[in-house]
């Protein structure tokens, strides 16, 4: 099976497995991971995803024996945008979902060219110290189509993310870290354990509060400020009152001193 899902509570762990061609996309897998992410989203007792390659490598891009396999630019005609602006596959699968949950990357080994693209495509990203992104395809004079363009300016700005996609020269984790690509660096071997961990902490709190803050961060890029925090408002005023729980919890001693560990 290229794609499996194991689940521990309210956490969902997808697994693309592939490890011969170090989890490069090819049309099944990302049929199969637009699905499993699909059916994460649609689930109501899931709460946190971590996408996680095994075998030693996170996603090593676009099948390029697959590609070389292609005739002509109608073979990139089942990823054309649908006109109903429905949910629809890319290329590399579900970077262009955009989900209502969080999903967490534990990225090992390569996440190169389209890999690099789904890992940005998720929430947060957890590194191992030998793990390294890039984009390898600028070598082959093939595109980022899968929201490497858009969503790598936001993440560490337009001049660091022109240097990444004009040179395609390898980041590793260290700098990953330190130009705001990923979030955590961990040992090798580790990243899934470390993502896992993490989403299980998300998945605890009161989670129409939390999600209603990640909607707010991410639809507010474009917007005026006055925009954005109106929307900011118009989306959380609704959570405020359901907060005064949590502040009687408080109030009875929880969570004093920063302690997350008994909410």
């Amino acid at each position: 099976m290229v794609v499996r899902i194991e689940t521990d509570g309210s956490v969902w762990t997808v697994i693309h497995a592939r490890p011969e061609a170090r989890n490069a996309m090819d049309p099944d897998s990302a049929k199969a991971l637009y699905d499993a992410f699909r059916a994460f989203d649609a689930d109501p007792s899931a709460r946190v995803a971590v996408f996680w390659g095994s075998g030693g490598a996170f996603c090593a891009g676009w099948d390029l024996k697959h590609a070389a396999s292609l005739a002509g630019a109608e073979a990139l005609d089942p990823f054309d945008f649908p006109k109903d602006d429905a949910p629809s596959m890319a290329a590399m699968g579900p970077s262009r979902l955009e989900m209502s949950k969080p999903v967490i990357a534990a990225i090992s080994g390569p996440a190169v060219a389209g890999g690099m693209e789904l890992a940005l495509w998720c929430d947060i990203r957890v590194m191992e110290a030998t793990a390294y992104m890039g984009v390898y395809c600028r070598r082959w004079g093939i595109p980022l189509i899968d929201g490497g363009t858009v969503r790598l300016p936001r993440l560490v700005g337009e001049g660091r993310a022109m240097d990444l996609i004009l040179t395609g020269r390898p980041v590793h984790a260290e700098e990953a870290l330190r130009i705001g690509l990923c979030e955590y660096v961990v040992p090798e071997g580790s990243a899934r354990a470390r993502a896992e961990a993490l989403a299980q902490d998300i998945a605890r709190f009161p989670q129409s509060c939390m999600l209603s803050d990640r909607r707010s961060a991410q639809m507010q890029h474009g917007l005026p400020m006055r925009d954005a925090l109106r929307q900011e408002w118009q989306g959380s005023k609704a959570e405020v009152t359901k907060g005064i729980e949590g502040a009687a919890r408080f109030a009875g001693g929880k969570g004093r001193g920063g302690d997350f560990s008994d909410l």
